[in-house]
């Protein structure tokens, strides 16, 4: 898997506003837990909240099911926010690496606003200025509630990659029974053959039926990061109640 260019950035950023209805979008991330048997003197690091040993997979993925960028061989005791900190993907997005556009205006208000490019996921991620999760809490505005149904639309596409995943390699069923550094091997090769077998024969429906493991809740953000991104958050609301309003969303939420 290359590292995207800023053309393939704004391809990806395409597919997401013509199928998710969420411009701006430049991947869905999310963590996957792979079944293995427990390593050899690895004592509880790979003992995950769900009570079996894992290693986790995890996974930038575009609105065609298709991997962009993956992580492989966190400790399933780890969270997804503390792996997603100590990966690639989150140093080269912290220092300006990932060659990503400059934003690109949005209508708000009646007014082009400058809005950036971010990638979507779930609570357990924290939020920066390119990464957006859902506001927390239950008694939610309407505002917010639109504003989660439409995140939520983008963040699938990566839990439906995992279930086409699953269904296509069916080793994933059970436990990997191999020395981890093979396991790690047999997940990338997984991972590379997927995108080739997705982009040569596409997907049904049903083999993107998938139910995300849960995650604890964790914000490793403060200060200026947090008020920057939740600027940002606030933006995309505005947008998605306004001129970005669906025709549905009213009846989802």
């Amino acid at each position: 898997m290359s590292e995207p260019n800023k053309q393939k950035w704004l391809e990806i950023s395409t597919g997401f506003e013509k199928r998710a209805n969420f411009p701006n979008c430049i991947g869905a991330l999310d963590g996957k837990h792979i079944r293995i048997t427990q390593p050899p003197d690895s004592g509880s690091i790979y003992y995950n909240y769900k009570n079996f040993f894992s290693l986790v997979l995890m996974a930038l993925c575009d609105s065609n099911y298709c991997f962009v960028w993956v992580d492989i061989g966190g400790y399933g005791k780890d969270s997804d926010s503390g792996l997603y900190k100590e990966s690639t993907l989150y140093k080269k997005l912290t220092e300006k690496k990932l060659d990503i556009p400059d934003p690109k205006p949005l209508i708000i208000d009646n007014e082009d606003t400058k809005v950036p490019f971010v990638i979507v996921a779930d609570e357990a991620f924290g939020m920066t200025e390119n990464l957006m999760r859902p506001y927390g809490g239950k008694m939610l505005s309407y505002e917010k509630k639109i504003f989660n149904y439409r995140l939520t639309l983008a963040r699938r596409y990566v839990e439906c990659t995992f279930g086409i995943m699953c269904s296509k390699w069916r080793i994933l069923h059970r436990p990997l029974d191999v020395k981890i550094d093979f396991a790690e091997v047999i997940v990338k090769a997984i991972c590379t053959l997927h995108n080739y077998v997705r982009v040569r024969d596409g997907f049904n429906y049903e083999d993107t039926l998938y139910t995300p493991p849960l995650s604890n809740l964790s914000s490793t953000y403060t200060g200026r990061h947090v008020r920057d991104a939740d600027m940002i958050r606030n933006k995309f609301t505005n947008y998605f109640t306004n001129e970005g309003k669906l025709e549905w969303q009213d009846k989802m939420i």
